[in-house]
């Protein structure tokens, strides 16, 4: 065997260590492989079917979000800020009896808006956005991208979007809202170490935002009462 093979050899099985070494060392790291797979859960999956499987560069992807957006530290919530907010949501489930389209119009407007007051990237940054969401929201923010499709149709036949299909679109997204204004005790301790102890009156508002912003209105699971379903 001539010297040159025997270099050819060298440097293909040093490359073939080194692609393997590099892949283990991706994998352990608290940003990726197994690690990843977990803290994004189903944004991993979206990720990888964006990327036709490689995997590679999916978890590139996710780890990218995770240094942009890593380190943001959510802002709290007024009491009435939140109160305000859940009126807005409950007023959407409302209206969208009557127009769906409509509702889920609001519904990705408002969601926009709560996530700037929380302290991630301005709605008008629609996809700086969602993928801060992604990172902090990883299993909830899905459905706010379905809200914002539906509200910005795209292509042929986007306006004649199924009730059906808003309506889940709809109750997906609630998952998010209900996340980013359900947090009222660490809201609280964060105001209080911000403004000083806000007594008992406060404390009671916070519970009592806390039990509104949860919907009970039947809009939701009720869709005999839909119009155009």
């Amino acid at each position: 065997m001539s010297t040159g093979v025997i270099i050819v050899l060298i440097v293909i099985v040093v490359a073939v260590v080194a692609a393997v070494i590099a892949r283990l060392v991706m994998a352990r790291r608290p940003g990726g492989g197994q690690s990843l797979k977990r803290r994004f859960g189903p944004e991993y999956d979206r990720a990888l079917s964006r990327h036709d499987g490689d995997s590679q560069a999916a978890e590139r992807e996710l780890e990218e979000r995770v240094q942009r957006h890593g380190s943001l530290r959510a802002q709290p919530l007024e009491p009435a800020a939140r109160d305000r907010y859940a009126v807005r949501w409950t007023a959407i489930q409302e209206q969208f009896v009557d127009s769906p389209r409509d509702a889920v119009v609001e519904a990705d407007r408002l969601l926009g808006e709560v996530a700037g007051a929380r302290g991630f990237p301005d709605a008008g940054q629609y996809e700086e956005q969602l993928s801060a969401l992604s990172v902090h929201h990883a299993h909830h923010v899905n459905g706010y991208r379905r809200v914002h499709l539906a509200a910005h149709p795209n292509g042929a036949g986007a306006e004649r979007t199924d009730t059906e299909e808003l309506r889940e679109s709809l109750v997906e997204a609630r998952a998010l809202f209900e996340a980013l204004t359900d947090s009222a005790r660490d809201d609280r301790a964060q105001l209080r170490k911000a403004g000083g102890d806000g007594g008992e009156d406060a404390a009671e508002t916070t519970r009592s935002d806390s039990t509104r912003g949860r919907s009970h209105a039947p809009w939701a699971l009720n869709r005999r009462h839909v119009k155009g379903s």
